[in-house]
């Protein structure tokens, strides 16, 4: 998908911004690419910016509660509705229930005018006539409880796939299930990773507060800043062009400082596009270490390279291959350290990745699971006697965690689990001595795991 083929918004109206990034992500894109293309042709205001953001955000993310709420209003099952008059509900809908800074009559008659805008005047009297519906229904409306409907209370009320709520219900217990879900029906924290290749966080912040910016230092990554008010524009940041920092949520920043890099190694990321942990594993070892960053998709590994050059990061090289595959240009047992970030569901980041909370399908995760073994296997060759491998990945699923190193050390009997207790504080660590971190527990820090695996 090539999200830059964007048509130019409509620069004065946000609204419709948001219908076509909504548009643009049914049709397979991903959310956070595609509004940021958007938004980089756009010129709205800030605030106007803001706006459209949440629409989009808001809209993927409590897709299932809006549905909830619209289906009583609606003569026909929302399911036989044309699609992209689907989206122009969702988004009024949002608005009248969630947006509290929107009166009810914007939120109606701009979704009406929206819809004559796009050229859909056969929906704009059903879309009137929804909304107004939605608007009188509203002191009504009962959310189903945990109490009285558990399930429901999961899937309608905040907002989750049947087939992930029943998961989570079972993975977790029903509370715990539920403070999951309601964390990630929030925005994500907007983290910075301070580069210290160009400077440090006290001096970051000091840079920041001086131009107005509210922020703080992250309670677990070293170099991590937490930005405390809402930015639209991080390349209007000070720092930015320099290269002083990359954004990156913290619990993102916990994964390289686990392979224990230093300089003078070899060092391979395989999966490694965009390159946040790329980036990281070069500062970390001050530009001293020989990094090799591979993945399967050459226009990603472009992106890799323009942001270690903003950056400053120096001797890493790209190689654009499949992993999955044995390959004699990748020789054996000649990394120090390999890192597998690898492809997963996902269900760690559903705060930023909105839409795979509705494109995630149950038979993926076995899928997916199959995949990780098998890029697993490929990098074990890779790694040198004494060697460490660090397997990491953003998703909450067993079968691609703790099952995944279990038949990982099935197959590799001369590599160990390595427990992190010296690099982790323990309210991070699992049983087994590997980094799991959740939203709803470790100070709305995305959810990931991580563990290391030694070569004897």
């Amino acid at each position: 998908m090539v999200v830059d083929s964007l048509p130019p918004a409509n620069d004065t109206d946000c609204r419709l911004l948001a219908y076509q990034v909504l548009r643009r992500v049914a049709a397979g894109g991903y959310a956070d690419l595609t509004l940021d293309a958007a938004l980089r042709r756009s010129a709205l205001a800030s605030r106007d910016r803001a706006l459209a953001t949440e629409l989009v955000y808001g809209s993927l993310r409590r897709r299932a509660s809006l549905d909830y709420a619209l289906a009583p209003c609606c003569r026909q099952p929302l399911a036989t509705l044309e699609p992209a008059v689907l989206d122009l509900l969702r988004l009024g809908a949002y608005q009248l229930l969630f947006l509290d800074r929107v009166p009810a009559h914007a939120a109606i008659h701009s979704s009406v005018e929206l819809t004559r805008q796009l050229r859909l005047q056969r929906a704009a009297g059903l879309v009137n006539a929804v909304l107004r519906a939605l608007q009188r229904r509203q002191p009504q409306l009962r959310w189903p409880t945990a109490e009285e409907d558990p399930l429901g209370w999961l899937t309608a009320t905040l907002s989750l796939p049947d087939w992930l709520a029943q998961r989570w219900w079972n993975q977790y217990g029903l509370q715990p299930a539920g403070r999951l879900a309601a964390c990630l029906l929030l925005p994500a924290p907007l983290t910075l990773r301070v580069n210290r290749l160009q400077t440090t966080p006290a001096q970051l912040l000091a840079q920041l507060a001086e131009a107005g910016y509210a922020a703080e230092a992250c309670r677990y990554a070293v170099d991590g800043i937490r930005l405390l008010q809402p930015v639209t524009d991080l390349t209007a940041l000070p720092g930015f062009a320099s290269g002083a920092f990359q954004p990156q949520d913290e619990a993102s920043q916990l994964i390289a400082p686990l392979l224990q890099p230093q300089a003078g190694q070899r060092l391979l990321d395989v999966c490694a596009a965009p390159g946040g942990k790329t980036c990281h594993l070069a500062a970390l070892t001050h530009n001293q270490a020989d990094i090799l960053a591979v993945d399967l998709h050459a226009h990603r590994l472009r992106k890799l390279e323009q942001g270690a050059r903003r950056l400053g990061c120096q001797r890493v090289q790209t190689l654009c291959l499949d992993m999955r595959l044995s390959d004699a240009c990748l020789p054996d047992a000649a990394f120090d350290g390999v890192l597998v970030d690898a492809p997963c569901s996902g269900l760690g980041v559903l705060r930023r990745n909105a839409e795979l909370r509705w494109r995630r399908q149950p038979d993926d995760i076995a899928d997916l699971a199959q995949l990780q073994q098998q890029i697993l296997q490929q990098a074990a060759r890779r790694v040198a006697p004494g060697g460490r491998l660090l397997y990491s990945l953003c998703t909450t699923t067993p079968e691609e965690s703790d099952a995944q190193v279990a038949e990982f050390l099935r197959r590799q009997p001369d590599f160990e689990l390595e427990p992190l207790q010296d690099r982790l504080p323990p309210e991070l660590l699992d049983a087994q001595g590997c980094l799991r971190t959740c939203p709803s527990v470790h100070d709305g820090m995305d959810g990931f795991f991580a563990a290391c695996l030694r070569r004897r």
